[in-house]
């Protein structure tokens, strides 16, 4: 029989409501969110752990950091085939990135919740964990980095966000696809994520600040970030990876005082890269010293960022990590 560690955090799946219509709070403890499954894999023990009963709104990167290291511990030992993270859905897909570049184990790390609290009828807590479990378990999942398991999907850590704000097949990886399904309890893998890269980060650099861009924004919050000492800037800019007027003569003052500005895209699909001139255009940002996010999701790209400025990366270091993780 197989063992895989089930490591409860909270979030939705672990909600309830206190009373009807009143707000849902995470509480619920792992061992009971095991009893709810109605359809328990067989031949697969799980050895239950709490680790944080919060929304997962409430997380921040060094409890984040803290959960990584708990799912090496667990992986460690040579009893345990993989494990199961249940987390709240709002910022699962960061976790499981975290996960994805803290954890060097080549044993499946599977994130699952619920859109549906634990207190409602048709909640779909114990459909996803049953089929997490099986992840955890399978061989085909060895070697492929965290994933995201929902409604009977799998999704790259890496590529994986979170499209609806209330539906069950809320997780997609836009423009790739997922990477396989569990169906009937069988779990399939339809093709294979890129090659990973690890860091040995001993914490997370909370410093680095995402600024999402819309039309006219200025750039006077990168005044304010450089004054309060953030360590580093992800912008959330436009198309290609450009920016409104008056944001490159700013942003070269950072990079020249030695904050790493990353540039990544708002759009779902595509990669930034330089190639308009003028005012803040990509390749004016280029100039002025920016490093470009490739295909990787602003939120991700500040994620990045700040396990490498957490593992101690210089300037160099951290152009080739992007490089390579785009």
């Amino acid at each position: 029989m197989k063992t895989v560690t089930l490591i409860a955090t909270g979030g939705t799946i672990a909600s309830t409501a206190d009373r009807a219509g009143g707000p849902v709070n995470a509480g619920v403890a792992g061992a009971r969110l095991l009893d709810t499954l109605h359809d328990r894999p067989e031949g697969i023990g799980v050895r239950v752990e709490d680790f944080e009963a919060v929304g997962s709104y409430a997380l921040d990167l060094e409890t984040v950091h803290r959960l990584c290291a708990r799912i090496v511990a667990c992986l460690a030992d040579d009893d345990i085939a993989g494990v199961v993270v249940t987390h709240g859905t709002d910022t699962m897909e960061e976790s499981a990135y975290l996960a994805d570049l803290l954890v060097t184990s080549d044993k499946p790390v599977v994130f699952t919740g619920a859109q549906r609290h634990a207190g409602a009828p048709d909640t779909d807590g114990p459909r996803n964990i049953a089929d997490a479990i099986r992840c955890a378990a399978s061989e085909r999942l060895r070697g492929q980095g965290a994933v995201i398991l929902f409604e009977g999907d799998i999704h790259a850590a890496r590529e994986v966000t979170k499209a609806h704000t209330s539906r069950v097949d809320t997780f997609r990886s836009i423009g790739l696809g997922k990477l396989g399904e569990v169906d009937g309890g069988a779990v399939h893998l339809y093709r294979r994520p890129m090659a990973r890269r690890t860091i040995a980060a001993p914490r997370l650099d909370a410093g680095v600040e995402l600024i999402l861009l819309g039309l006219g924004s200025t750039p006077d919050y990168l005044d304010y970030c450089a004054s309060c000492g953030k360590t580093g800037i992800v912008l959330a800019a436009f198309g290609r990876g450009n920016a409104p007027k008056g944001f490159a003569d700013r942003i070269a003052r950072m990079t020249a005082s030695g904050i790493p500005v990353v540039v990544a895209s708002r759009c779902a699909e595509g990669r930034t890269r330089p190639i308009y001139g003028k005012d803040s255009g990509g390749r004016t940002l280029e100039d002025a010293g920016v490093i470009f996010a490739g295909a990787l999701s602003p939120i991700k790209a500040r994620l990045l960022l700040a396990a490498l400025l957490g593992a101690g990366a210089d300037q160099r270091t951290i152009r080739a990590a992007f490089a390579d993780a785009t």
